[in-house]
């Protein structure tokens, strides 16, 4: 939607803020979430200005943890922020709803309206005023047109996709041990297609919780011959974006494992009984879970007239301002940041979000008062990767004349999670991390180590 929307009778016009310069943040993921309330917080202190949040989710999960989500591992409620009261606390507001259109004319988003799951509406469409537009809403999967791929296969974008998975995990189980015919050939197969972080970290995952679920009396269901997780990965090795070696420890780990990882294996299609490879191959799979790619959500496809690239990425110079809006930033996941001394833009990867919404936390100040902007530089800091309870593994950079090392076991383990604990404290501040810490660890005492409906 590029046409002026202030005065659509289609959309109720929210009023502009009354105090200060109004900042609107779209997307409330890892870098949107922590923006909005560190910057209402600094704005609070000076009185220099007001921030609204807008996100299509009522609440937030550090998109990291998906997979344990899908897998049965981590209760999401346990973990989920919620906007409403986020918004309370740190004295900002909170509008739901999804952004369909950008008037920069008259500065104002376009929300669409929502609804509930009998069809009542919750929110009328509307338009937002802006003084300040920062978009991060995040990426979408790419199943690059495969057929069948939207149909059939599962993707982990959000919770709610991540507890079908599950649900859909535990009924296959339930289905298996209660019904008269025998567990026919492929019926508890799991396939995953892309071994990025997403798709390595789930398979490991899975081999743990669907062995921890037929534990419960599921004693018609035999884990060894019945249940069968499938990596599928187009390229060479699992993990492409770390170093050989590291992949290579991965790809050993999970063949030991049990998982069937299948490499230079492309997918040509998804069905309802499984995947079909380009070389002709059918792979019989009960559940198909889609890791393989990301991009940019349609909308931001030439929203507004702003510049995007061929994965719908908002394209932004490299003080995170979009090419051709001064007042419109754009970070995280859909946005094409420049990466001095490299051909590829900055990764989608939450270190980068993080530091992101940092470097804005400073500069947005600057860009209120008409000041110069400092460039951001991205700072790779290495990757980690989590192989459930069994392995965390990495490659750390930047401490030693910038060169990477390997690390794993407890010292990998313990900066994983200590990546998570950095964006809880951002957050909600160290009080209410330490006291949701000790709730969960009391509470996984009492109850079962895996999600079992």
């Amino acid at each position: 939607m590029n046409e002026p929307i202030a005065n659509n009778a289609l959309f109720v016009a929210e009023p502009a803020q009354s105090v200060g310069h109004h900042v609107v943040i779209v997307g409330g993921g890892a870098s949107g979430l922590e923006l909005a309330t560190q910057l209402s917080e600094q704005f609070r202190r000076k009185g220099s200005g007001s921030v609204t949040l807008l996100d299509r989710a009522r609440t937030h999960l550090w998109k990291p943890l998906l997979h344990s989500v899908a897998a049965g591992s981590m209760d999401p409620g346990e973990h989920e922020v919620d906007y409403l009261a986020q918004a309370y606390w740190h004295n900002f507001r909170f509008r739901f709803g999804e952004m369909i259109g950008l008037d920069r004319a008259n500065k104002r988003v376009a929300m669409a309206a929502t609804y509930d799951e009998d069809n009542q509406i919750i929110t009328p469409a509307r338009s937002i005023p802006y003084d300040t537009l920062v978009i991060a809403i995040g990426s979408v999967t790419n199943d690059f047109g495969t057929p069948g791929a939207s149909e059939f296969a599962v993707p982990l974008e959000t919770v709610d996709q991540a507890k079908r998975f599950n649900r859909r995990l535990i009924n296959a189980c339930l289905r298996a041990q209660t019904q008269a015919d025998p567990i026919r050939p492929g019926q508890l197969h799991v396939a995953i297609i892309g071994a990025g972080a997403t798709g390595t970290e789930l398979a490991a995952e899975l081999y743990r919780t669907t062995r921890e679920v037929v534990a419960f009396n599921m004693d018609r269901i035999k884990p060894d011959a019945d249940i069968k997780i499938i990596l599928v990965e187009a390229g060479p090795r699992v993990l492409p974006a770390l170093p050989e070696h590291i992949s290579s420890s991965a790809m050993d780990f999970l063949k030991n494992l049990g998982v069937d990882v299948r490499t230079n294996a492309r997918v040509a299609e998804v069905s309802a009984t499984g995947i079909r490879l380009a070389s002709g191959e059918s792979i019989a799979a009960e559940l198909v879970v889609w890791a393989a790619g990301v991009k940019a959500p349609d909308v931001l496809r030439e929203i507004g007239g702003l510049e995007t690239n061929r994965i719908n990425q908002l394209v932004v110079t490299s003080d995170l301002q979009t090419t051709r809006d001064t007042n419109v930033f754009a970070m995280g996941d859909c946005a094409q940041c420049p990466y001095p001394g490299s051909d590829t833009p900055v990764p989608p990867r939450a270190q980068a979000a993080h530091q992101e919404a940092s470097h804005l936390l400073k500069q947005l100040q600057n860009h209120i008062e008409g000041k110069p902007i400092r460039p951001y530089r991205y700072r790779d800091f290495g990757s980690l990767v989590t192989l459930g309870k069994y392995k965390t593994i990495g490659n750390l950079m930047g401490f030693v004349d910038g060169r990477s090392f390997r690390v794993e076991g407890f010292i990998a383990r313990f900066m994983y999670r200590s990546l998570y604990k950095m964006h809880e404290y951002a957050v909600s501040g160290g009080r209410r991390v330490f006291f949701s810490v000790l709730g969960r660890s009391l509470s996984r005492r009492s109850e079962p180590q895996v999600k079992l409906h």
